[in-house]
């Protein structure tokens, strides 16, 4: 069986673009996540508020980020995208939260393979009102488990790019030291 963290290519193109693994169609109440040592999606939670993803999240494949989990991602589409699909994104910028006081980054992109949004280059391109859809989500959803969350505002893409090679470099690091589940 193929290990959606392990066994797929992060991409040719990297660091701006990349191939995501959706976890969680936008539109959904539903948390999903990989479970790390079978490579399956489990259920997490259903969210205790009357929110949804306003995107499609998942991650880039073959990192390591800051919270020990792969990088994640937040995939702008015209279409919810079902869990476990392959994806060719572009950065468009990056979102820091601080969540039970570690840093948790996630990527903004874009879907290249959707002539609705494959022209953004830039978050700052979007309409103000999404940035602060999205936003608010992950400051909200949170918010009925009592848990606090810190969102930073969203920034352009240049600052993803450290971020992506770094957890590309602290996968290739672990998994030298057979420090990740499952290998």
């Amino acid at each position: 069986m193929t290990h959606p963290w392990h066994d797929v290519t992060p991409g040719e193109k990297l660091p701006l673009e990349f191939t995501a693994v959706i976890e969680i169609p936008m539109g959904s109440n539903v948390k999903y996540e990989l479970d790390k040592p079978t490579g399956l999606l489990k259920l997490d939670r259903i969210l205790y508020s009357a929110v949804y993803y306003p995107v499609n999240y998942g991650f880039i494949p073959q990192t390591f980020a800051e919270d020990d989990d792969p990088l994640d991602v937040l995939v702008m589409c015209e279409e919810p995208v079902a869990p476990l699909t392959l994806v060719k994104a572009r950065s468009i910028g990056l979102m820091t939260m601080v969540d039970s006081g570690k840093r948790d980054h996630k990527i903004v992109a874009v879907a290249l393979n959707d002539p609705e949004v494959n022209h953004y280059q830039e978050v700052s391109e979007l309409p103000p009102h999404r940035l602060t859809m999205i936003r608010r989500f992950f400051q909200d959803y949170k918010q009925l488990e009592g848990k606090a969350v810190e969102v930073d505002e969203i920034e352009p893409s240049a600052l993803s790019v450290p971020v992506i090679e770094e957890a590309l470099e602290r996968y290739s690091t672990a998994r030298r030291r057979g420090l990740l589940p499952r290998m």
